[in-house]
């Protein structure tokens, strides 16, 4: 096992060896046994528990505004929240260091939909266009950087660092905007953000105790047998969690923009 709060691994199951996927790659390795339940996927409940994020994408791109089955009603965020629970999956599944990239850049492209979706609203047009080249060329920089220095404390850094300017520029609009958005939408709003972000930092924290205290959950899971030691997959409940909170957190993202929108039509109209 070796040391480190972000380079944690969990090697020599007895299983890890003879999987489809073996030997694994990847620089991280959880919490849960190497195909301890299945010879094709390195980590079951952590590779299955990224349905959440697939089906709260899909949860939008197919509610109200969908036009059918080939026409879903998708946006930057939706897509890349998408992207992440594929992503994840098979980066769980097989435990191979190329598609652990893949999972955490996912995790910074989910970022930047959402950076993207509140840095622009209440932007001019020269603006947001300016916002938006911004972004890209910050997160394609660092894309380029991390695949070159692939150290994880440097994405773990980068990637609450943008949550907090997600944070930052939501409760700006809420409490300094100018023209104020309407009082009582806000006081919801910031109610259903707030809630969302404790639901990730619960994951987090759940997480980090999947990290920590590995030896005692294992033998803690063995006590209990299947399938009731399968919600004791910590890192699992990371993955539902977080889904659920980052859905949340978008929802009120594109109720702030449409309302936005709906203010500049009515002003067109004055």
């Amino acid at each position: 096992m070796g040391h480190g709060h972000h380079n944690i691994r969990f090697d020599g199951d007895p299983y890890a060896l003879s999987g489809a996927w073996s030997p694994p790659t990847s620089r991280a390795n959880f919490c849960e046994e190497d195909y301890a339940l299945t010879f094709y996927l390195a980590e079951f409940i952590n590779s299955l528990t990224n349905v959440a994020y697939v089906y709260y994408a899909l949860q939008y791109m197919y509610g109200p505004g969908s036009r059918g089955l080939l026409r879903p009603n998708v946006d930057f965020m939706s897509s890349t929240l998408f992207v992440l629970g594929i992503g994840s999956f098979l980066f769980h599944a097989s435990l191979r260091q190329a598609l652990e990239f893949v999972d955490e850049l996912s995790m910074m492209a989910l970022l930047w939909s959402m950076l993207h979706a509140v840095l622009t609203v209440r932007q001019t047009p020269r603006a947001a266009r300016a916002l938006s080249a911004l972004l890209a060329v910050v997160f394609l920089t660092f894309t380029a950087f991390y695949l070159r220095t692939p150290l994880i404390i440097y994405q773990v850094v980068a990637f609450l660092s943008g949550v907090g300017v997600v944070v930052a520029r939501v409760m700006h609009l809420l409490h300094r905007a100018r023209p104020p958005l309407p009082p009582h939408r806000c006081r919801e709003w910031r109610r259903r953000a707030v809630g969302a972000l404790l639901v990730c930092v619960v994951g987090y924290a759940i997480w980090n105790v999947d990290l920590e205290c590995c030896a005692a959950l294992r033998r803690l899971r063995a006590r209990v047998g299947l399938p009731w030691a399968w919600l004791l997959e910590l890192h699992g409940w990371w993955h539902v969690l977080t889904a659920i909170g980052a859905a949340r957190f978008m929802t009120v993202a594109r109720e702030i923009r449409e309302e936005v929108r709906r203010e500049e039509q009515e002003k067109k109209k004055e």
